[in-house]
């Protein structure tokens, strides 16, 4: 890992967050054009993605602290987790997608036009969030959050932990899980199916993404070792916790789109 500054007080994982929103941004154009989205609608979703991602920035800080208050008592601002700038952003990218949408659109030809298309943003919307999760997981790995259980020797399943002074010079070796890098893969991955099916004018993908990353954070989490707080549940972690209401809420979003759409196609 190396979390020290490069330039301007920039880290690697101020850097990669930084491109992981930029290419998220710019796949999202990219895809929309694909799918035909009108540029008011584009403009639109770009105003949500901005306002989501400074109110997903707040949340993400205020979820972990209210973790450490849960379990030390004492409240205090620091730290940060993806499921509360997850759940934080997204709340708000909706109540301005749908709020704004119904301004920007009274007074056009077609008024319901960002709800007829709300599951196509949807889609679009996951397959890029999934690419800037990507690439700020490997944005953890050099900050040395998010890490998986360490080890003196190395194992199979292990890669070398080098801590790196600023001037280079090797500190300590230890043996990590990385499940940062496996959970970039996971999501490069997901990303790349995500982004097949929106080509495809195949739907479902919010619910897809929903289900699968739930299923495969609440996995994965018996790797880590970096203790993010305790919860309501004493055997389930935060992000154990969230993992299985995110896969309820895939069961739920599924069944609203099978209700309110034709079919499985557009």
């Amino acid at each position: 890992m190396y979390p020290y500054e490069i330039f301007l007080g920039l880290t690697l994982y101020d850097i990669l967050i930084a491109i992981g929103v930029a290419a998220a941004i710019l796949l999202f154009s990219f895809l929309a054009d694909k799918r035909g989205l009108k540029g008011l609608l584009q403009r639109l979703v770009l105003l949500c993605t901005l306002c989501a991602l400074a109110g997903g920035w707040f949340f993400a800080l205020l979820t972990q602290s209210v973790y450490n208050y849960i379990e030390t008592g004492v409240f205090k601002w620091g730290g940060m987790t993806f499921y509360g700038g997850f759940v934080g952003g997204a709340g708000i990218f909706l109540l301005v997608y749908f709020i704004g949408g119904k301004i920007a659109f009274k007074k056009t030809d077609t008024p319901r036009y960002y709800l007829e298309k709300f599951f196509t943003v949807a889609d679009i919307a996951v397959s890029c969030v999934c690419i800037a999760h990507a690439l700020g997981r490997i944005g953890c790995l050099f900050a040395g959050c998010c890490h998986g259980k360490v080890y003196a020797e190395k194992r199979a399943f292990t890669l070398p932990l080098l801590t790196i002074s600023a001037s280079g010079n090797l500190l300590k070796t230890e043996y990590t899980v990385p499940v940062q890098l496996y959970e970039a893969c996971f999501l490069f991955a997901l990303g790349a199916f995500l982004i097949c099916r929106v080509l495809r004018k195949k739907t479902y993908g919010l619910p897809l993404y929903l289900a699968l990353y739930g299923a495969w954070r609440f996995f994965i989490e018996y790797a880590r070792a970096d203790d993010r707080g305790a919860t309501i549940v004493s055997f389930l972690s935060p992000s154990q916790l969230v993992a299985l209401i995110l896969i309820a809420a895939a069961a739920a979003i599924f069944y609203a789109e099978r209700r309110f759409t034709k079919d499985g196609d557009e």
